[in-house]
């Protein structure tokens, strides 16, 4: 079922990826600044970029060099970040929990953003002094600390916490805590939002890439780098998990710390993510099943094939929609959905499942 890609050695592979990573990444970032409702020739980006970073001093249109640095450019190394870490963090929870319908949004993480960010923009909760993105990363933070909470106390309660208990607990806390928040979020709109607030409320539930600035990109490289080290350096661990928690224990693995360390850190990168952007589904649930279609279960090739996958996935679904329809610009989630449902029901129909 491994393709050619996952066939070469361990050392062929890195030097593969060594070099192929940054270059697609490039390739997709250009495109992602090049491509929308105005196309940019490669050599005006190329000259904004050269102005940009080395002072150039080429002749360049003010307001290409303006939708080049300060709107596309930005928006695409965004998308590609939130892209790399929605797919990292399907990797790690499906591993985690051995359940293949496992995403990042699994937690309840989605669901408490949604709360935070219709709450600070409809109900005015911070006076003012709180933005969209940072009362939806606060909220995120209460619906991960509450499924947390939920998720000891069901394992607790069904067998002290050993691996199938926990794996379970985690995942019905999950499916409460998103329920609860997403009522709340539905309270709240019917309640107090005008027809005009719901509006552009619920089209940034459904993902939305249109207001990013570098001030976002500045906080989500690190965070989506940072996401990919851990993974990667605790690679081997994953591969275990995949056999179950007591099979990892019995590798010497100290199972609830790693758990611990990996859940928590791929919930920071998902809150993270979602409040910048919005909610932008199937990203974490498809990329880490097409990729492991194509390099394998093996967590040394899976992390990074996946991380690439998701960064130029979303780069990609980003300018869908931008120019589907033209004058307007789709919410990102739309597109994801409409590519993503397809490509998961062929998935199934192939027969791919975690290992």
């Amino acid at each position: 079922m491994n393709s050619a890609i996952a066939l070469g050695s361990p050392a062929r592979f890195r030097w593969r990826w060594t070099w192929l990573t940054p270059l697609i990444l490039l390739i997709a970032v250009m495109a992602g600044t090049a491509i929308g409702e105005t196309s940019i020739p490669l050599e005006t980006i190329l000259k904004v970029l050269a102005n940009r970073l080395w002072g150039a001093g080429y002749a360049v249109d003010r307001i290409d060099a303006g939708i080049i640095w300060s709107y596309r450019l930005s928006r695409a190394i965004l998308a590609a970040c939130c892209g790399a870490g929605l797919a990292l963090a399907g990797v790690v929870l499906q591993a985690l929990l051995r359940n293949p319908l496992a995403d990042p949004f699994l937690m309840g993480i989605s669901a408490g953003a949604s709360t935070g960010a219709v709450a600070v923009t409809i109900t005015g909760i911070g006076a003012g002094a709180m933005t969209l993105s940072l009362g939806a990363f606060a909220g995120a933070g209460l619906a991960f600390g509450l499924v947390v909470l939920l998720a000891h106390a069901a394992s607790s309660g069904t067998g002290g916490g050993r691996g199938t208990q926990a794996a379970g607990g985690i995942i019905l806390a999950g499916i409460a805590g998103s329920q609860l928040f997403n009522a709340l979020t539905a309270f709240i709109i019917a309640k107090s939002a005008s027809a005009e607030q719901a509006r552009g409320i619920m089209f940034w539930l459904m993902g939305n890439l249109s207001g990013v600035r570098w001030d976002d990109v500045l906080l989500g490289l690190p965070v989506a780098l940072g996401g990919l080290l851990i993974c990667l350096w605790h690679r081997r661990a994953l591969d275990a998990f995949t056999f179950g928690a007591d099979s990892a224990a019995s590798m010497g693995i100290a199972v609830r710390s790693v758990r611990g360390i990996l859940i928590t850190a791929m919930a920071l990168v998902t809150a993270v993510m979602v409040s910048k952007v919005g909610a932008i589904g199937f990203v974490g649930l498809v990329i880490p099943h097409a990729m492991r279609f194509l390099v394998g279960s093996r967590h040394t090739r899976l992390v990074p094939a996946s991380a690439l996958a998701g960064a130029v996935f979303l780069i990609g679904s980003d300018i869908l929609s931008r120019i589907l329809v033209p004058g307007q610009a789709l919410p990102i989630g739309v597109v994801t959905s409409l590519i993503g449902a397809p490509a998961f029901a062929m998935i199934l129909v192939r027969g791919t499942k975690i290992r």
